[in-house]
C-alpha cells in the first residue's frame, strides 16, 4: 500500500474518531511460532500508533524476532466500526513513565482523586518501559456501510455477476 493511500484512509473521520480510541488488539507471532493477540493502551501522534508495555513483557521478545504486527480497533456496536492497520514495531526502552502511557488511558472513567491515585500506582511500579511505536505500512476502515471486508466485497460482486448474466 502506498503511503498516501494508507494517508487517505487513516484521515477520514471515522479513523480519526478510531485513533481517538484507548484500546486496540496487538496481533504479532510468538517466539514458539503462535499467533497472538491482545488488548493494548495506545496512542496516535498523527502518524505513528504508540503503545507503552513493562519491560519485562513478553510480547518484547517476540517483536524483537519479528517485528511485523497487526493492529485492530474496533467498537461494541453492531454494525460494529473497525480500523485495521498493520506495520513494524520498533521498541524503545524509557526510564521511567511514558507520557504516551498516561495518555492511553486518558479517557477511562476516573475521577480526578482516582487519576492522582493510579498515576502515584504506576510511577512506584515502573521504574522504565519499552515504547512500542507502529508506523502504518497498510490501513483499512471498515464501517459495513461505505467499506465492507474484502471478502464480502468480493461476494457481492460475484452476486452481481450472476444477476447481470
Amino acid at each position: 500500500m502506498r503511503p498516501d493511500e494508507i494517508t487517505e484512509v487513516l484521515t477520514r473521520p471515522l479513523s480519526q474518531e478510531m485513533l481517538d480510541r484507548d484500546l486496540a488488539r496487538l496481533a504479532y507471532v510468538a517466539r514458539d511460532g503462535t499467533p497472538r493477540n491482545v488488548p493494548i493502551g495506545f496512542t496516535w501522534n498523527g502518524s505513528e500508533i504508540v503503545m507503552c508495555t513493562a519491560t519485562n513483557a513478553p510480547k518484547l521478545l517476540a517483536l524483537r524476532v519479528n517485528p511485523m504486527v497487526a493492529l485492530t480497533v474496533d467498537t461494541e456496536v453492531h454494525p460494529p466500526k473497525i480500523l485495521l492497520i498493520r506495520g513494524r514495531a520498533e521498541l524503545d526502552v524509557v526510564d521511567g513513565i511514558p507520557q504516551e502511557y498516561l495518555e492511553s488511558s486518558g479517557t477511562y472513567e476516573m475521577t480526578p482523586e482516582q487519576r492522582v491515585e493510579w498515576e502515584a500506582g504506576v510511577h512506584s511500579l515502573y521504574e522504565s518501559m519499552v515504547r512500542i511505536v507502529v508506523t502504518p505500512t497498510w490501513a483499512k476502515l471498515i464501517d459495513f456501510e461505505t467499506t465492507l471486508p474484502s471478502a464480502v466485497e468480493e461476494l457481492i460482486r460475484r452476486r452481481d455477476e450472476r444477476q447481470n448474466a
